[in-house]
């Protein structure tokens, strides 16, 4: 399905911020695409497309958090403070979370 050896650059799921300008500009440029099943995939392609490339930022953890389940920082706000996305929690851990912060 994808012609090249390597995926371009993308944004891991979760989530991502861009302003409104660039989502117009992505909406065109993937109009100019086949639809490819892996839309974290898709959405690097557009970016490659309009050469825009993804930053990462810490605050963004797509592959979950390393935590100690039985520790007492899990249980301080201040550990979540700096999470703007948060991947594979589950929703009691959720809940958890937002009633901390």
């Amino acid at each position: 399905l994808y012609n090249k050896n390597i995926y371009p650059p993308y944004a891991g799921g979760g989530g991502f911020i861009m302003d409104g300008a660039l989502a117009k500009r992505l909406h065109k440029a993937s109009e100019t695409l086949e639809l490819y099943p892996i839309d974290d995939v898709f959405l690097g392609m557009c970016l490659e497309i309009l050469k825009v490339s993804p930053v990462g930022h810490e605050g963004f953890k797509t592959f979950g958090i390393v935590k100690n389940k039985n520790s007492k920082m899990n249980k301080e706000p201040c550990f979540y403070r700096s999470m703007l996305v948060v991947h594979k929690l589950l929703p009691p851990e959720l809940l958890q979370m937002w009633d901390l912060v």
